[in-house]
């Protein structure tokens, strides 16, 4: 009788209209206030990013100069990314986000006040982006398995695809503010905005009511304690192993898109523009096509990366700019259903005390292997050009591909998912 309610259960929350709409996380309250929360201050940041470059390159004229400040906001997250998520697990979820979403916008005031008072020199903004990056590394996986909470099991796969399409549409927005900021007023507005658009997302938080959890009962341990969580469960493990490999590789396309464009296209800057914007496109589709999917399985991620990899192959292959904005679009859509499937299959198989380790594991390989992948394929366009660095990040995604479809470990005893699944087919046998 138990497993006979426990699978009606189930059925009622993935009925069949609500299985297929990739918008349901929104009738949930406290999600459409963090969404909507998030948008601008998402957008703040990448308008923060690209003022920061024109600023630097302005000051300096030298790309090394633009590539080390890059390179240390990203630095934190490279050495500390792992242990974020030790540290969120040990406290009430939004509470942390309120402490870093208040830092963040410091830190984004201080490089305003820096700029606007002529004292923002290299070193001075380099500290601010090393703070800055501190900061993340705690907020990215707490942000992450703050929405695991804001929604049940069967709307998850829908609130992390609403995530992605954040991200990703703000990697539009956000230039394209900046771009006219930096045209009518400069770049020195540029940071004002980005301070106070944290002030939505704050609001937001303030709201939202929903239990969020408490320090006491979470998971003692630290990285060692995630890493063994995760060893112990190939739903973990897989999708962790995949992202490393494909994050080491793939997602390089700022260091790669230039020199393709340029060496292997013969086209302009105008037309590097037009192929980032396709891929992110791409990328905002993607990530609501996977939203009509609210359980992944190994399946799903093996296709997925493995149309990445043939998405790659075939903007290598293309020698006209409209042939590559095609190609980069379906790249973009592959890619980041590859990224939200991955996502999603984190959060379900992850106990609540151990989700933002497992998450901050998930970042270190999407993003902390950025300035690691971005010196390999940086040396690969140098020496093969830009084709053969696509082609290489192809190479890991049908190698991931190969290491999915062959997996048949069986599910973990603890995982209350295959356990529902088993119960299922029991039940579709009597």
């Amino acid at each position: 009788m138990y497993v006979l309610n426990m699978v009606r259960r189930r059925r009622r929350q993935l009925a069949p209209g609500q299985k297929t709409n990739p918008f349901r996380a929104f009738s949930h309250r406290d999600f459409r206030r963090f969404f909507f929360g998030q948008l601008p201050s998402a957008s703040g940041t990448f308008l923060q990013q690209t003022a920061l470059g024109w600023l630097v390159f302005q000051q300096t004229g030298s790309a090394a100069s633009l590539g080390m400040v890059l390179a240390a906001g990203s630095l934190p997250a490279l050495l500390l990314g792992p242990w974020g998520g030790a540290f969120a697990d040990r406290f009430d979820l939004r509470t942390l986000l309120l402490i870093t979403q208040v830092a963040s916008a410091v830190f984004a005031g201080a490089l305003w006040f820096a700029v606007f008072t002529g004292v923002a020199s290299i070193v001075v903004i380099m500290c601010i982006n090393v703070a800055s990056g501190l900061v993340t590394v705690v907020d990215g996986p707490a942000r992450q398995a703050f929405v695991g909470q804001l929604v049940p099991a069967a709307d998850l796969a829908s609130a992390v695809s609403l995530n992605g399409v954040i991200m990703n549409g703000a990697k539009v927005i956000g230039p394209a503010i900046a771009g006219i900021l930096i045209a009518t007023v400069g770049t020195t507005p540029c940071f004002a905005v980005n301070a106070l658009s944290y002030l939505a997302v704050i609001a937001a938080l303030l709201t939202i009511t929903s239990p969020t959890g408490s320090a006491a009962g979470r998971a003692s341990g630290g990285v060692g304690e995630g890493l063994r969580y995760a060893r112990g469960r190939h739903q973990l493990w897989l999708p962790l192993a995949m992202m490393a490999l494909i994050g080491l590789f793939a997602f390089n396309f700022t260091v790669v898109l230039p020199v393709f464009t340029e060496d292997d296209l013969g086209a302009a800057g105008g037309a590097y523009g037009l192929l980032t914007a396709a891929l992110s496109v791409g990328s905002v589709l993607g990530s609501l096509l996977v939203g009509r999917i609210a359980h992944p399985k190994r399946i799903y991620l093996a296709v997925a990366s493995l149309a990445f990899g043939v998405a790659m192959i075939l903007t290598a292959m293309t020698t006209t700019v409209t042939a590559a904005v095609i190609a980069l679009a379906l790249t973009g859509v592959a890619a980041f259903v590859f990224v939200t499937l991955t996502s999603t299959t984190l959060q379900l198989h992850s106990s609540p005390p151990y989700r933002a380790r497992i998450m901050a594991l998930y970042s270190f390989f999407y993003l902390g292997t950025t300035p690691v992948g971005s010196i390999v394929m940086g040396w690969i366009c140098q020496q093969f050009g830009g084709r053969a660095a696509l082609g290489a990040g192809a190479i890991a995604c049908l190698i991931a591909a190969g290491l999915a479809f062959r997996v048949h470990t069986p599910p973990h005893p603890d995982d209350q998912l295959d356990d529902l699944h088993i119960a299922e087919t029991a039940c579709s046998r009597l």
